[in-house]
């Protein structure tokens, strides 16, 4: 390799080393605790069908009757629309149901979708089932 061309190659690694780790990092789950789940009651108050993750704002209320807002974050819409999700799956003011996996931050009012059913009715599936075959046709 000649001498001009080594800084180019160097600094091309070194950029396509920050982007994969960036990749690797947006697609952890590390923030949440994935050994504990909430059950949250109350109603939809919007739901964001777009990438890279669906999100769903739900408003709960507490026993205290304070309401607090979660936030709810989910897989992308082509893996929840593979799950039988789509679009119109669920809208605001409706009643729900969530299960999720806490944020480790306490205070922190989110999580991770586990399960959802919507005025007493599942939605698809949140989540993978564990032994199933990603790549197996339905």
């Amino acid at each position: 390799m000649s001498a001009s061309r080594w800084p180019r190659v160097a600094a091309s690694g070194l950029l396509l080393s920050w982007g994969t780790s960036a990749v690797l990092a947006h697609h952890s789950y590390t923030r949440f605790d994935m050994n504990r789940t909430v059950t949250l009651q109350g109603t939809i108050k919007e739901y964001q069908w777009t990438n890279p993750h669906v999100w769903i704002q739900m408003v709960v209320k507490e026993a205290s009757g304070a309401q607090t807002e979660w936030s709810i974050e989910s897989d992308s819409p082509n893996m929840l629309s593979r799950r039988g999700w789509s679009r119109h799956s669920v809208k605001a003011g409706d009643a729900a149901v969530a299960v999720i996996h806490p944020t480790k931050i306490k205070s922190d009012n989110s999580g991770a979708l586990e399960s959802l059913s919507v005025n007493g009715e599942r939605v698809g599936d949140a989540k993978p089932q564990a032994d199933a075959d990603p790549e197996a046709a339905p």
